[in-house]
């Protein structure tokens, strides 16, 4: 096992993808016109990549009907990737036309969670994600293709994930053509050693193209699990505003590593994410009150910044 870089990271990339996975898994419906002010509140906020939605048919997801109107908004922010989740063809190639920068293509490490969310196996979706690429490359397009492999620590319907299966699936979406792979602990089952672990068994053949980590705070190691992951050179993390998100189709998986927490971890570590706390924490002061009722999680909202920490450093 090789030793922890010496030097962490200067910047770090913080993806919010409250807009989608959070709002997947909460079953109240925010109007569209809410969610262009969360991404609008995202953007003054310093946030420069986005999940804005998923291109799911509407009947199975309406918390996510709009993903047109809300990718549209996306598209007119200066500098910002916008991401939409497409779980087949047909969504890839309603992302293509709407001119999505980056497509996330989910790629589940557990056959039994793999056969509950997207009713295939995960070797049919490898070659889904084959096709996926052929139609982006026919359409001429630079649309990034990028899968998150999910369940990669472990599963709540199918139990243990085994790291070759994670290995073997990274190996055949790489022969596929996909851009990025990104590793995700989709139910909170990962510790810091699981994470180091597997991440050091993919990078050898993943490269740099390994360049995201989504870590679900369900058991309360989510921060661990990235500092964890920030130490072999991961410098991209996915995060929920409020700390809020989960999957549908596994039991359990509730709470993403909160977008303001992450922040404040990397901040105070003097790693710069482009982020604004006043911002980000009264944009979760709205959202708090958009999503009345639903459970937010975090700890920054709380106790605020330590006396300890200039602003300047906090946001620069």
């Amino acid at each position: 096992m090789s030793a922890p870089t010496s030097a962490f990271p200067k910047r770090v990339t913080i993806r919010e993808v409250g807009l989608r996975d959070g709002l997947q898994s909460i079953a109240q419906v925010m109007p569209t016109e809410r969610k262009l002010e969360w991404l609008r509140g995202a953007y003054e906020a310093g946030q420069r990549e986005i999940e804005v939605s998923s291109f799911v048919p509407p009947r199975l997801l309406p918390q996510l009907a709009d993903a047109g109107e809300v990718l549209a908004y996306a598209l007119t922010l200066p500098g910002l990737l916008a991401s939409v989740l497409v779980p087949n063809l047909k969504g890839a190639e309603r992302a293509i036309d709407a001119g999505a920068p980056l497509m996330l293509l989910p790629l589940s490490a557990s056959h039994a969670h793999s056969l509950a969310n997207l009713r295939k196996t995960p070797d049919e979706v490898v070659a889904e994600i084959g096709r996926i690429r052929a139609a982006r490359d026919a359409a001429g397009c630079s649309t990034l293709i990028e899968v998150g492999i999910s369940t990669a620590f472990g599963c709540t319907i199918q139990g243990r994930v085994e790291p070759a299966e994670v290995l073997r699936l990274v190996k055949a979406v790489l022969d596929a053509g996909v851009d990025r792979v990104g590793l995700a602990d989709t139910v909170g089952y990962a510790d810091p050693r699981m994470v180091r672990e597997l991440f050091e068994l993919v990078l050898p053949v993943a490269g740099d193209r390994l360049n995201c980590g989504h870590f679900h705070d369900t058991r309360g190691l989510g921060l661990a699990n990235v500092y964890a992951a920030l130490e072999l050179g991961i410098t991209r993390f996915d995060a929920c505003l409020g700390g809020i998100g989960g999957c549908p189709h596994a039991p359990g998986a509730s709470g993403n590593v909160a977008t303001e927490d992450l922040a404040y971890m990397l901040a105070s570590m003097g790693i710069a994410t482009g982020q604004d706390f006043d911002r980000l924490i009264a944009l979760r002061g709205k959202l708090a009150g958009w999503l009345e009722g639903e459970t937010l999680r975090g700890s920054l909202w709380r106790a605020g910044l330590p006396k300890t920490m200039l602003p300047a450093a906090a946001v620069h």
